[in-house]
């Protein structure tokens, strides 16, 4: 039990919880810190700014960069320019709005404000992912990933776009194995954490490992598994992973990457098997 503010009366700690809830969504004139990493163009320096966006309940990052592109100045009270960033679906299924938030890589448009400023009250600090060539400010170039996902041949080749009849049957034990892996979203979470994936290094990644086991236990995008695990046996394949295990703390859409490469790599030894053999 606590005392009010007037020293009257105890209030217990529900009382409290939703008093201060309640001061802190409908005081007027609140205003949230947001520090941005910025950088102008590929080859410029990176420098930060401040900016003080007013606070509106329900808010996302989304929402407070879109308050900074409204009104583009800065805590000094300077004229500046809005902040970059990617963006399109707004509800984190594309993963371009991908960004280090408060030290921590994910999408700006599920990083709600509330829960954002309960772990840190002193502001919000926003920082563009450091495994990709910046851009401009927080939009970073994550054609490395596209291109892994080229290399492992993401896709089910097709003969024509004529009707063929019905494709193979896929058993429901299948569908629940494949279907949380389907749901990758290239967001680049996995490769921010991954220390093997970095300017030093060939690794391709959680991500494209994951993708290359999902579409070899495709009936039909089977017929290239040799193709994917040649790459994943190659330079930068599997042998490159160091079993850290970030990316399948940080992945949004909570998909068994490290079982996706403990897979790989029993695949990978089979597959070796097969060509010492002449198979």
């Amino acid at each position: 039990m606590e005392e009010d503010p007037n020293g009257k009366h105890p209030m217990s700690a529900t009382t409290h919880i939703h008093q201060t809830h309640t001061l802190s969504h409908e005081g007027n004139g609140r205003k949230i810190s947001v520090k941005v990493l910025r950088q102008s163009d590929p080859r410029g320096g990176s420098h930060w700014e401040t900016f003080e966006v007013p606070y509106e309940p329900g808010m996302n990052v989304t929402t407070v960069l879109q308050r900074i592109a409204a009104n583009p100045t800065n805590a000094e009270h300077e004229h500046s320019t809005p902040v970059a960033y990617d963006s399109c679906c707004l509800e984190e299924v594309c993963g371009a709005c991908t960004m280090v938030i408060n030290g921590r890589v994910r999408q700006a448009c599920s990083a709600l404000v509330d829960s954002l400023l309960a772990d840190s009250p002193e502001g919000i600090e926003l920082r563009p992912m450091t495994k990709f060539k910046v851009v401009r400010d927080l939009f970073v170039d994550r054609s490395p990933m596209f291109a892994a996902l080229k290399r492992i041949k993401a896709w089910v080749a097709v003969d024509g776009y004529h009707d063929i009849g019905p494709g193979p049957r896929i058993s429901p034990r299948e569908q629940d194995e494949a279907y949380p892996l389907s749901r990758c979203m290239t967001c680049g979470c996995c490769v921010e954490a991954c220390p093997q994936f970095n300017d030093h290094s060939t690794f391709i990644g959680p991500a494209a490992i994951s993708q290359a086991i999902l579409f070899n236990a495709h009936p039909t995008a089977r017929v290239e598994r040799d193709d994917r695990l040649a790459v994943l046996t190659g330079v930068g394949g599997i042998v490159d992973c160091g079993n850290s295990q970030n990316c399948v703390k940080v992945c949004p859409k909570d998909i068994p990457l490290t079982t996706s490469i403990a897979k790989a790599g029993r695949d990978t030894t089979l597959y070796k098997i097969r060509q010492w053999f002449g198979r």
